[in-house]
């Protein structure tokens, strides 16, 4: 239950602040870090070190990263010609991403409670996997990751666009029709 709430949670907070056009800003990148705090703190009971559940913590964190760098292409970055002010621009592939594995994760707890069970005991024995804990701290280590990854990504972009000065990584101007000028 703590990694539905905790995918949910952040699934909610990325689409808000990310999707459509959304200026850069250092609170933008410091709300996602409090986010992150905020979910560990509340749902990371405890951390699972025998056997192999360390291993698939960082199975959890090493596909949050993968993932994370995935989402950080899929939003694009741009200065403003008129502001200068630095935006990004959140699509649908950049939503299908967190969508899909945000259901990823949903359902397979679910079907760890309904459909695979004993299966999923089974794994946990013969792969020396300690218990429920370790699996949902491996997705609530995923979505972090993932989040901080994303975060990290629009840092570089910013730092980019920054380097640029106001010359790079400008949209055309949009008339009043909305066509390129």
């Amino acid at each position: 239950m703590s990694a539905l709430i905790a995918s949910g949670t952040i699934l909610i907070i990325i689409l808000a602040t990310d999707i459509g056009r959304r200026r850069i800003t250092t609170m933008r990148m410091v709300r996602s870090v409090i986010a992150v705090a905020v979910v560990i703190a509340i749902f990371v009971d405890s951390f699972p070190t025998k056997g192999n559940d360390l291993s698939l913590q960082l199975v959890g964190v090493g596909t949050g990263v993968i993932c994370g760098l995935i989402a950080g292409v899929l939003l694009p970055a741009y200065r403003d010609a008129t502001s200068g002010e630095l935006y990004t621009i959140g699509g649908i592939g950049y939503a299908l991403v967190w969508i899909v594995l945000s259901s990823g994760r949903i359902l397979f707890a679910y079907g760890a409670e309904h459909w695979f069970t004993m299966d999923l005991v089974r794994f946990s024995i013969d792969y020396k996997i300690s218990g429920q804990d370790t699996y949902a701290n491996a997705f609530v280590f995923m979505s972090l990751a993932m989040v901080l990854t994303r975060t990290a990504v629009l840092l570089a972009k910013m730092r980019k666009l920054n380097a640029q000065g106001t010359g790079g990584g400008q949209l055309p101007q949009q008339s009043a029709t909305g066509a390129s000028v």
